[in-house]
């Protein structure tokens, strides 16, 4: 029996027909022809609509006798990379001094055109542009820990030591000599319930976290960077680990609240509104105008709506929870099937 919304089946088949990754995690399609169930994104040859039933999770699919699909794996995380490229992306975490080569990938039947386009397409790098990143992560906390730049060059594997400056300067934009004084935002790319997401953490909080295929994500991105005076590089942190097991939480129905330090640059009127936003309980929804009136402005209604779609750290700051003033979702940047799934999660769980 289907446990999806019924007034969005015809919505949630059209997603799936057109592999439309803003669904992910709103629904999970079984197809009663074959006995599978599949993400919206599967690819799959498409079923027709009679064969289709929809189910808010793979859970209710199952117990509804479905079996998952060995293309689309709805068991597993979404945007979990497939085997191949974890065992890619494991190479390169085991071995940072060395440079992974399509020849390396090859030797352990890997196909290299297949890594590069999941990184193009996920990370928004090559994958050895990825491999420069990380390498360049690795020398930066070396010369915080007090290592020399020679060092740090030749122990990292460069060739040389004019090598490794250009190396170091085209991704941090500064000399080696002052890597005490850059400043960095961490950004790591984690799988969700509601598809892969890219998390963001200075030393002193979490500053970001957007879906990857969020609208305007690099002008978030470059905006974030030069209020922070920071570089973007590809890494893990202490904030980010803890904001994934939260999260975990969340989607469990385990957290009704974040205890995260947050690193929120931004004029003074958006930093007030992204407090307000802290404070519409979970599970609840407010109109514009009741978060503008909440924060004693009644007539900014529409600077206060502008406001909240530059909030660069989502479901933690949760301006899912803002609705058109007649119930209707609008304005969000992960897309309003997201909007509409987080806020049917946090219904679903007892308050």
């Amino acid at each position: 029996m289907s446990t999806a919304n019924p007034d969005r089946i015809q919505e949630f088949y059209n997603a799936f027909v057109n592999k439309d990754p803003a669904y992910l995690g709103t629904f999970v399609v079984g197809v009663t022809s074959t006995g599978i169930c599949c993400i919206p994104t599967c690819t799959a040859r498409k079923a027709k609509r009679e064969n289709c039933e929809f189910f808010s999770t793979v859970g209710d699919a199952m117990r509804g006798g479905y079996r998952p699909c060995k293309v689309c794996r709805p068991a597993e995380k979404i945007g979990d990379p497939p085997q191949t490229v974890k065992s890619a992306l494991r190479m390169v975490a085991e071995r940072p001094d060395q440079r992974v080569t399509d020849a390396d990938l090859r030797a352990t039947d890997i196909s290299p055109a297949a890594v590069r386009r999941w990184c193009k397409t996920h990370l928004g790098l090559t994958f050895h542009g990825y491999q420069r990143m990380l390498r360049v992560n690795e020398a930066y906390r070396s010369l915080l820990d007090g290592a020399s730049v020679t060092d740090v060059a030749f122990n990292g594997g460069y060739q040389s030591l004019s090598g490794f400056t250009h190396g170091y300067k085209s991704v941090m934009r500064t000399p080696p000599s002052e890597a005490a004084a850059q400043r960095v935002i961490y950004m790591e790319r984690i799988s969700t319930p509601l598809g892969p997401m890219f998390a963001g953490a200075t030393d002193d909080g979490i500053c970001l976290l957007e879906f990857t295929d969020r609208r305007m994500l690099e002008k978030q991105l470059a905006t974030l960077t030069r209020r922070l005076d920071a570089t973007i590089i590809a890494g893990t942190h202490p904030h980010i680990a803890l904001l994934q097991e939260q999260l975990s939480e969340y989607f469990a129905g385990e957290r009704r609240e974040f205890d995260l330090p947050l690193v929120v640059p931004g004029t003074d009127f958006q930093r007030e509104v992204w407090d307000s936003l802290m404070q519409v309980p979970y599970g609840e929804t407010w109109s514009y105008a009741q978060q503008a009136a909440f924060m004693g402005r009644p007539k900014a209604v529409r600077a206060v709506a502008v406001a909240n779609g530059y909030n660069r750290i989502s479901i933690v700051i949760p301006c899912h929870r803002i609705i058109g003033s007649d119930g209707s979702l609008t304005g969000y940047g992960g897309g309003l099937p997201r909007k509409q799934r987080l806020l049917e999660i946090e219904k679903s769980y007892p308050r």
